[in-house]
């Protein structure tokens, strides 16, 4: 089983942005990038499909959830600035029940939060690492505990 962490695909400067930065959307970029999620994810058998309320987190994988025939589940434990023990108690509780590999779209901070903690308990990651904007973080998942990460920069 496969927890697919996705940060946000780009959405322009925070800095010209002057209303809630919650309703930033993406930009031509980013809609390029949620769309070439989509054509990834195209063929996996994806179980569930969690965002961030941020519009730009779901703008990012609202492609992918048609393409597979999914609702988005709104997840405030995906919110920026959200505790990173909560999303992994969301994904440990869930996995435990899920049909299938999922997805989840949240923020740069969110997603390294996530990814520090499981460095520290010994996450064997695969290639190279990073948090760009659209890309994907392959969490594997055996027996109920994450054993690798694969990191890919690009949609």
């Amino acid at each position: 089983m496969s927890v697919f962490l996705i940060r946000h695909a780009s959405a322009g400067d925070r800095g010209r942005w002057h209303t809630d930065d919650q309703q930033r959307p993406l930009d031509e970029k980013g809609h390029q990038q949620a769309l070439q999620l989509a054509e990834r994810f195209a063929e996996h058998p994806l179980g569930a499909v969690w965002s961030s309320p941020a519009t730009r987190c779901m703008q990012t994988v609202e492609p992918l959830a048609l393409t597979c025939s999914l609702d988005i589940g709104i997840r405030t434990e995906l919110c920026e600035g959200a505790n990173y023990e909560r999303v992994l108690e969301l994904i440990h509780k869930e996995t435990a029940a899920a049909p299938g590999d999922f997805v989840l779209c949240s923020h740069g901070d969110v997603i390294s939060g996530v990814l520090n903690r499981l460095l520290r308990t010994g996450l064997e990651v695969i290639g190279a690492s990073g948090c760009a904007k659209g890309s994907v973080w392959e969490l594997k998942i055996a027996n109920g505990t994450i054993i690798k990460g694969i990191y890919s920069a690009q949609p």
